[in-house]
């Protein structure tokens, strides 16, 4: 529809090759929209071609195509070919890289050439289906319950669009955050042993915007434009271009002591190009630099690299190993909970993850109710399904602290995230939608014609919480899997910051879940009763936990 950020979404879901639990993707830009138009709310693929092959959906009519001749090519490269080879240029493509066919766990899937879904390892699942690619062409239109009534409510979310709630993303973007949370002392710097990182300025925001952002961009129907689009104007990296969003900013900057702009660009197309998570792959270096310069690694297992934290080129080269599966980075390529095990020497507690999936660019220490979400989340460590750093980071509780009933807060807003990524509405947007699930219950009821409630909303995102959570239990998920990285438990922030001293002990953790489960109706080793599976009509699922009770 032409919802701003409501209609152009989409998601992979499948399991994830990192976690083993459940795992999602999310991605915006134009390929959602269009499979939309072609008259598709969702599309399956079971098993596994016997060669690779692309899917192409034109409306009605859906072909399995021969893509042999696109294996080993970029997404960028794919979606350009399958245009030319269909005489279409505005067919919208979904497509892998190298690291998904080579079956690298945290590959990717690319859409748009500068959009990813990009968490979980969803592109290794495309991979192993040997599914190079999803082309869509889509004429139909889209119809709508209400439709005056929509477009009146569409023109206001338009105008709210235009205020305070987007200004972040229309101006400096996410890469803001930087030095928000250096100054807070919660950015995670060299693989989560700082909280501050010394060259801030030189990956901020505004040093991004003022010398490398050239252009900025939106996506189908949206009146917001927030994609960042950099270009590397001279030195070594000269011409390479990326969309820069603050968490790959992050994970190749701060959290690899790195303050080179060029080079952050430059590994972020890199993971474009192979079709790589960007969170995960700097995650990873970030993990490989700390083995180094603790001696776990050597020259002899970099292919000669000096491994150190700042060390920009190496970083690069790194990139380029995991997205080939090359030496060191073919061990990479595994995620770095699989990379610490087969490393070893006491790699593991310097693999910063959640169930097997990789941090992201929150340093929790000091963000203690953040913490919690980070340590539920049903697909590891992940911002984005609680949005509980923004109570944190806001002041509305103290973040040094966690005490009882402070998980309803967490549950509150994770029920919500859930029903806005139910919907697929961006999260850039999600301040637009002032009254929560009224307003997201409201253009529900307008678009489809069934009535809606914010209650029976807000519920709605209650069972899906639960629903996960039984999914993982069945693949065998226990509480001990709602943990927080070794480092976040052991090492105390050292710099001089008001975050100063703060980490979470086990005690805390411990109490921390507790707390949680008590409000999710679940028992105390994380297990939903079943009297909230009745409450939630989601009794047909008691199988899975009735000998856990």
């Amino acid at each position: 529809t032409i919802a701003p950020t409501g209609g152009n979404g989409h998601a992979f879901v499948a399991k994830s090759p990192l976690t083993n639990g459940v795992g999602e993707a999310k991605s915006h830009g134009f390929f959602g929209a269009e499979l939309k138009r072609a008259g598709y709310d969702a599309v399956i693929f079971e098993g596994r071609a016997e060669k690779p092959v692309y899917v192409w959906i034109d409306d009605d009519s859906v072909q399995i195509m021969d893509a042999k001749h696109l294996w080993g090519k970029s997404p960028q490269e794919t979606e350009d070919v399958i245009r030319e080879e269909l005489g279409d240029y505005y067919i919208r493509v979904a497509a892998i890289g190298l690291a998904g066919e080579k079956l690298s766990r945290i590959a990717c899937i690319i859409n748009d050439k500068t959009r990813a879904a990009g968490r979980c390892g969803l592109g290794a699942v495309m991979g192993s289906k040997n599914l190079k690619a999803i082309a869509v062409r889509g004429t139909k239109d889209v119809p709508v319950a209400k439709p005056e009534e929509f477009l009146e409510f569409v023109k206001v979310l338009h105008e709210r669009m235009k205020g305070p709630a987007t200004v972040k993303y229309r101006t400096l973007g996410t890469p803001q955050n930087v030095l928000v949370h250096n100054s807070l002392g919660c950015l995670p710097t060299r693989n989560f042993t700082n909280a501050v990182f010394e060259g801030a300025e030189k990956v901020s925001g505004e040093y991004l915007n003022m010398r490398f952002v050239t252009k900025i961009i939106g996506c189908s129907s949206c009146a917001m434009r927030c994609e960042h689009i950099a270009v590397v104007p001279e030195g070594p990296y000269k011409g390479t271009m990326a969309r820069v969003e603050y968490e790959p900013l992050w994970a190749f900057g701060p959290h690899c002591g790195v303050d080179r702009m060029d080079a952050i660009i430059k590994a972020i197309d890199l993971c474009n190009y192979y079709g790589m998570d960007s969170i995960s792959a700097g995650n990873i270096v970030g993990f490989a630099m700390d083995c180094y310069e603790h001696g776990i690694l050597t020259k002899d297992d970099t292919g000669g690299l000096d491994l150190r934290f700042g060390n920009a080129e190496a970083m690069v080269k790194v990139v380029e190993m995991m997205g080939r599966r090359e030496g060191l980075g073919n061990i990479l390529a595994e995620g770095v909970k699989r990379a610490a095990e087969i490393i070893g020497k006491g790699a593991e507690k310097f693999a910063n993850h959640i169930k097997g999936l990789e941090m992201t660019g929150y340093d929790i220490r000091g963000l203690k109710t953040a913490a919690v979400g980070y340590a539920v989340s049903f697909r590891g460590a992940d911002h984005n399904r609680h949005g509980a750093y923004a109570l944190d980071i806001a002041g509305k509780v103290d973040r040094f602290k966690f005490e009882k009933g402070r998980s309803k807060l967490v549950i509150e807003i994770e029920d919500l995230y859930t029903i806005i990524d139910s919907l697929i509405v961006c999260k850039f947007s999600r301040g637009v939608y002032y009254k929560g699930f009224e307003d997201l219950a409201k253009y529900y009821t307008l678009v489809t014609g069934i009535e809606m409630t914010a209650e029976e909303l807000r519920r709605t995102g209650e069972r899906i919480n639960n629903l996960a959570r039984l999914y993982n239990i069945r693949e065998g998920f226990t509480r001990k899997d709602d943990h927080l990285p070794i480092k976040v438990m052991t090492t105390p922030i050292p710099d001089e910051t008001v975050s100063k001293g703060s980490y979470i002990t086990q005690e805390e953790l411990d109490f921390m879940l507790d707390d949680y489960y008590a409000h999710r109706g679940w028992t105390r080793d994380g297990v939903p009763t079943l009297e909230k599976l009745k409450e939630l009509d989601l009794e047909d699922l008691a199988y899975i936990v009735k000998d856990k009770l």
